[in-house]
């Protein structure tokens, strides 16, 4: 496949995205969902070719699935939007409920993949469907993390408050990168073909965790720093925003390269750097780096959400409907458990509050991007269920968020402001 193929792919399917954003616009329709909807829909005119359309569009679902990779998506689509949101996250905000964050980033993500295996291998022995426990908790770590970004970009429209927006940004900020890891070490012990017991496997594993997650962070926060110190030194806004990309980028990179998190390397990276480096930006600076990344996340969110609706293929999802529906309950239950259960815990987190972070717990990138990674062997099932369970949540739970948080009234902002 040549680069002028894979050109025009993108080209046109950032077109399209922009058509999506105008109607969605004019419609009020969340962004997200209107992109997923056209997604499946060029995947059904794939799947029948019932409108005379050109080739080429009709055909675009199949090119990307085989032309997408997990590794494209988490390095070429994941790292901006990651990096903004660290970015512009205040280290004063997030220090108020680090605690809070890392139990949910961490242990949460943990106890949901073991809920998560258990629910649906119960349900799945009481509804007669074949799947195995260590198939389940595969599948349970790679929904364990919570990837709502149209449901903070709402909040910020709205006017939610602040420390609202920060618990459920944070929370997904770690969580990315625990999930990655934990499905790895899962991934590992599932699927490993050299016999070792049990006990030594499982601490090999943790040990494993420790090293990827501390590398990742220790790479992100030493990169975040040397940028942020070139950047007090500089006074080009052009440069400087250069400098930012280097570091987004070049931060996911190497700690691959060094067989650490990417994914926790861009986070404390853009943290560090959002925090120390506007200290040596000039006014223009601050503004042209602001409105760089925030035009990154938009192109990357416009690409992700239609490549999620690309990805579907409804035909399967319709077969496999009752497992969906298990792998369903038993994330929403998972969810449940672990936000009430951590929250009470915080007495300083309102009731309500919880209700909105466990709706507002949709799975999107990093879920389609451990999908897309698993061996052709193992993939399918589990594949159907991460779909159906990414598809449930764009729609159904992000698409109604918005009167959602306007009934329990945490709305903020009038429609005048």
């Amino acid at each position: 496949m040549t680069n002028s193929f894979i050109l025009e792919v993108a080209i046109i399917l950032l077109f399209i995205a922009t058509l999506v954003g105008l109607v969605t616009r004019r419609l009020r329709v969340p962004y997200t969902v209107g992109l997923v909807f056209v997604g499946l829909a060029l995947g059904l005119m794939n799947q029948y070719q019932a409108i005379n359309l050109p080739t080429f569009i009709v055909e675009l679902g199949s090119i990307v699935r085989e032309t997408i990779t997990a590794q494209m998506i988490l390095g070429g689509l994941v790292t901006p939007l990651l990096f903004e949101a660290a970015f512009h996250l205040s280290w004063d905000d997030l220090r108020r409920d680090l605690g809070l964050i890392l139990a949910l980033a961490v242990p949460g993500v943990l106890l949901t993949t073991l809920l998560v295996g258990i629910i649906v291998t119960l349900g799945a022995e009481l509804t007669g469907i074949e799947i195995t426990l260590s198939i389940a908790l595969v599948f349970g770590a790679m929904v364990s993390a919570t990837d709502p970004v149209s449901v903070v970009a709402l909040f910020r429209t709205l006017g939610v408050p602040k420390r609202l927006q920060v618990l459920m940004e944070g929370e997904s900020l770690f969580n990315d990168g625990t999930a990655i890891v934990i499905f790895a070490l899962i991934e590992a012990i599932v699927f490993s073909a050299q016999p070792s017991s049990g006990g030594a496997l499982i601490l090999t594993q943790l040990t494993e965790f420790v090293r990827v997650a501390g590398g990742g962070l220790g790479v992100g926060l030493f990169l975040g720093w040397l940028v942020s110190q070139m950047i007090i030194q500089i006074d080009d806004h052009l440069i400087e925003t250069t400098l930012t990309a280097v570091l987004a980028f070049g931060a996911y990179l190497m700690a691959e390269q060094l067989h650490v998190s990417g994914v926790l390397a861009v986070v404390a990276a853009g943290l560090v750097n959002g925090n120390i480096g506007p200290r040596g930006m000039s006014p223009t600076t601050r503004i042209v780096v602001t409105n760089f990344w925030e035009l990154a996340a938009f192109l990357s969110n416009s690409f992700l959400f239609l490549l999620i609706g690309l990805e579907m293929r409804l035909d399967e999802l319709s077969s496999s409907w009752q497992l969906i529906l298990l792998a369903t309950l038993a994330v929403l239950l998972a969810r449940a458990v672990v936000i009430y259960g951590l929250t009470l815990l915080n007495r300083s987190v309102p009731w309500r509050w919880s209700h909105v972070l466990l709706w507002g717990g949709l799975r999107g990138a990093i879920s389609l991007a451990l999908a897309l990674s698993l061996p052709l062997t193992a993939g399918t099932q589990i594949q159907s269920m991460v779909f159906g369970v990414v598809l449930f949540t764009i729609i159904v739970q992000g698409g109604s968020m918005q009167q959602f948080v306007r009934r329990i009234n945490l709305v903020e902002r009038s429609e005048m402001k």
